[in-house]
């Protein structure tokens, strides 16, 4: 097996992924704090700020100098919503030791310049640099405003603050404007310290790596050294539960096409479930052999996009179209006819095993992409789980077409949102 995950300290991994198919190393550092209203904004200004500078590389110039004299390596940052977990993402990719002109330690270096970007960054005066704050406050504004420009993402965004209101997936991952006027350089430092004192940390190490002497690099890293061990609350998200009627909800926007998005709840939560959910939404809407996409896009033409998203972190599942806003009425009935047939066993053998091979040839080529093999096995890690390439696709293979029509009984409508025009119809519950 080419994975190893090795504890650090309590609360904080080591994962080491042993791969010869890549000239580089990939190294990351992932920090997951539980999504909260009260810091969500915070956390996204946090990613942002820490990019701009370090202590002994107090701009982003200082940085980018660095990177280069690493043979062009390159570093990036980012936020992602996973479940109920809030994730700040930092990336540093540089080549493998066995390619350099001349024999360096470029992984150790790596190292030491990815910690002290997220763990030491530039600090004045016990706070974060004002002029950065300020800056990146301006720019995280944009960005929260700017959610409406894809009109497709945010009917789908929308549909889940919907769905997930009050709750923690329901919010928004890159945090709420009005929040901002309260973040200064002071508070957002102080809050910083405190998040990396109790945040769940997970290092990951990819590629043409020695797993004794790169453990020792991490724990004899000056920045890892500070950090306490902490405890982590692994309780998974809350799933939503059935209602008895459908919960819709239209948006006028000044748009030419409709978006519309039904979320889905799944009865069934078990971790067998994830395969059969995973294969029932492949048959739904993963692809252009599915249902929504022959019936609702091909054979109807009332959809310019139809599918379908799977969130097993969630047990949901995201119907997605784009469609002319005079045929929200009969889309919608063939969407809800396509639910409906799955619960019906209305659906052939063929379709079972073309939705089968179409994940497992996504399986297969999971370790052909650096970041994507990281980003699988951060996911098992945050599902509590171990589960092997081999044994993911073995546990799709035995999915059957009798588990299938079980789950899809379990399965129902909760929330329909609608993204329409500007005076055109707004739908009520019916």
């Amino acid at each position: 097996m080419n994975y190893q995950k090795q504890e650090i300290k309590e609360g904080i991994n080591l994962h080491i992924i042993n791969t010869n198919k890549f000239k580089t190393n990939l190294l990351s550092v992932f920090i997951t704090t539980p999504l909260s209203r009260n810091t969500v904004t915070k956390e996204a200004l946090i990613a942002s700020i820490l990019r701009r500078g370090s202590s002994t590389m107090p701009t982003t110039e200082d940085i980018s100098k660095k990177l280069e004299g690493m043979y062009g390596s390159s570093f990036d940052c980012g936020i992602d919503k996973i479940g109920n977990k809030h994730v700040l993402k930092f990336y540093l990719e540089t080549i493998a030791e066995e390619f350099l002109p001349q024999k360096e330690q470029i992984l150790k270096t790596a190292m030491d310049t990815l910690f002290e970007i997220v763990l030491d960054p530039l600090v004045e005066q016990n706070q974060f640099k004002e002029e950065y704050v300020k800056t990146e406050k301006e720019n995280l504004k944009q960005i929260i405003e700017g959610k409406r420009d894809n009109k497709a993402k945010y009917a789908f965004d929308r549909c889940i603050e919907e769905m997930h209101k009050n709750k923690p997936y329901g919010l928004y991952k890159f945090g709420y404007v009005e929040d901002l006027e309260k973040i200064d350089a002071k508070n957002l430092y102080e809050y910083y310290k405190e998040m990396l004192q109790s945040a769940k940390i997970d290092i990951f190490l990819s590629g043409r790596i020695e797993n004794e002497e790169s453990k020792k690099l991490v724990e004899n890293n000056k920045n890892i050294q500070k950090l306490q061990p902490r405890k982590i609350d692994n309780t998974n998200v809350e799933e939503i539960k059935n209602v008895e009627q459908e919960n819709i909800v239209t948006e006028p926007m000044d748009v030419t096409q409709g978006k519309l998005v039904l979320g889905l709840t799944i009865e069934d939560t078990s971790l067998d479930s994830k395969y059969i959910s995973l294969v029932y939404n492949t048959i739904l809407g993963g692809g252009a052999n599915s249902k929504l996409f022959q019936n609702v896009r091909e054979k109807a033409s009332l959809a310019y996009t139809a599918g379908s998203n799977y969130i097993r972190q969630v047990s949901n599942i995201f119907i997605r179209c784009g469609i002319e806003i005079a045929n929200y009425e009969k889309a919608l009935n063939i969407i809800k006819k396509q639910v409906e047939d799955i619960k019906n066993g209305n659906f052939t053998d063929k379709d079972l095993e073309n939705a089968k091979q179409t994940i497992i040839s996504t399986i297969k080529f999971i370790p052909d992409e650096q970041d994507t093999e990281l980003t699988y096995y951060f996911g098992q890690e945050l599902a509590n789980s171990n589960i092997t390439f081999e044994e993911y696709e073995n546990r799709i293979k035995q999915v059957t077409k009798e588990q299938i029509i079980n789950l899809a009984k379990g399965i129902n409508i909760h929330t329909i949102y609608f993204l329409t025009q500007k005076g055109g119809l707004v739908y009520a519950n019916y």
